[in-house]
């Protein structure tokens, strides 16, 4: 059984050498004795206080971002819209209100269970997007806050993607935040058909 990766991982400081270094790690949950699994092939860096996208930027503490400020290896997962829950890891240290989101996954192990999870006749791209994903593997607000290193949600280790695989891009939805929005915080495997289609990259 693969390793899960330790709380080091997630305690550097660069958020956007972090996102790179997620693809290809294995995200699993094992809810009720279920295990499922999938490529992670899509994600996203928000750089916390200096970031006009991050739901932290200025410095902006509040009961939903209080997660974030904690030392990194901890889920953050946040309603979005009303709607869709995203699933996002808690990076760096202490008072450093850093996270990687988790745009999309190819499926790996447990797709029976996800394809009952998820509530749409078309399967085909079911982890093909940060909301579909969190319904696929069972991720809800449940989860959030807890250590990525316990029994029902972590990241396993799997071999690095090579730099010429990997494509960088700008962030999807977040043109509210100026200039900050053409940055280029979101990386994916390149030609891996799993990708979301959100504009940007």
């Amino acid at each position: 059984m693969a390793k899960k990766l330790p709380l080091s991982f997630y305690r550097q400081n660069d958020v956007t050498s972090i996102a790179r270094q997620l693809l290809g790690k294995v995200l699993v949950t094992a809810i009720d004795g279920v295990r499922t699994a999938g490529i992670i092939v899509e994600t996203e860096a928000y750089a916390g206080i200096r970031d006009r996208a991050s739901h932290a930027w200025n410095d902006r503490r509040t009961q939903r971002t209080e997660v974030m400020y904690q030392p990194g290896g901890l889920v953050y997962v946040y309603l979005c819209y009303g709607l869709h829950y995203l699933f996002n890891v808690v990076t760096n240290v202490k008072e450093v209100p850093e996270a990687v989101l988790v745009r999309a996954l190819e499926p790996l192990d447990g797709i029976d269970a996800m394809q009952q999870r998820y509530p749409h006749k078309n399967t085909v791209k079911m982890t093909a997007g940060p909301g579909s994903l969190c319904k696929a593997l069972g991720i809800d607000a449940a989860l959030n806050g807890e250590k990525l290193t316990g029994s029902s949600i972590w990241i396993e280790d799997a071999p690095h993607v090579p730099d010429a695989q990997i494509l960088a891009g700008t962030r999807v939805g977040v043109q509210y935040a100026g200039e900050d929005a053409l940055l280029p915080y979101r990386f994916s495997i390149k030609d891996n058909r799993w990708v979301s289609k959100g504009k940007g990259l």
